[in-house]
């Protein structure tokens, strides 16, 4: 267990690949810190699981990360139960499917604030305690649309993309402190996310549900395969270990081939 001692938070966490984060690393020991929206019962189970596998605390959040004040928050009783955050994930998000001349204000407002600026404030607040231990990883799940584009998703590529560069800036403001700092660039995941936007993009673009898996959601992806959500959190423990050390500033892609093309 080799992240013994050491405390993950996990913004997005209560299922999809925010849960396989958490799920990844208390196997090895941390402790976590869940964040989400949910059923009560369901998220206190998953709790509960987290801390028999890690041998170690599981501490569930439910505050909405769209909010400043809410996200100061939740830090601070993360670092109240755990002394502070030594792994940051951030992994929040929200999709939205509209043309640009009528992608509603208030979806483009919600997304950028949870997508982007929410790691933001997260980071802001855990960066004193990881250089105090000379030693944090910081990970963005970013997505393959920080690094490409798709029609009718304005807010989330933009937000994506933004992401992508604020970890670079992070990575050299804190490359002599011992924490590194990367995104992980996934296409198509399985999740809640994903299932989420088919019925907006049948709209948008007068498709059959088939039409869009096939002919949308694995057009771009040359494997034909959704990424697994157990697939993107390897990925996250391997950045994790004192090997990876030297790995800060980049944007890993995990999806299947799609932005080689």
């Amino acid at each position: 267990m080799f992240l013994k001692g050491k405390t993950a938070l996990i913004t997005g966490s209560t299922s999809g690949i925010g849960l396989a984060y958490a799920k990844s690393l208390a196997a090895e020991g941390a402790n976590v810190v869940i964040n989400g929206f949910g059923d009560a019962d369901a998220i206190e189970q998953e709790r509960k699981a987290l801390e028999a596998a890690s041998g170690a605390g599981a501490l569930y959040s439910g505050h909405d990360l769209t909010k400043a004040e809410q996200i100061e928050a939740m830090m601070a009783e993360a670092a109240k139960a755990f002394g502070g955050i030594d792994i940051l994930i951030n992994n929040a998000g929200m999709q939205h499917v509209a043309p640009v001349e009528e992608f509603p204000v208030d979806k483009w407002n919600l997304i950028i604030a949870l997508n982007l600026t929410s790691a933001f404030h997260t980071t802001r607040l855990a960066l004193p305690w990881m250089k105090s231990r000379k030693w944090g990883r910081i990970i963005q799940t970013a997505s393959a649309h920080s690094l490409t584009a798709s029609p009718f998703k304005s807010a989330y590529v933009t937000a994506k993309h933004g992401l992508a560069g604020f970890t670079k800036t992070v990575a050299l403001e804190t490359a002599t402190f011992g924490i590194t700092a990367n995104c992980i660039s996934p296409g198509y995941v399985w999740t809640p996310l994903v299932e989420n936007q088919i019925p907006d993009t049948m709209r948008a673009r007068n498709m059959t549900r088939e039409q869009v898996m096939n002919d949308v959601l694995l057009a771009g992806q040359p494997t034909k395969q959704f990424v697994t959500v157990e697939q993107v959190a390897a990925m996250a423990l391997y950045l994790c270990r004192d090997e990876a050390s030297s790995i800060t500033g980049t944007n890993i892609s995990i999806d299947g081939g799609w932005t080689a093309q």
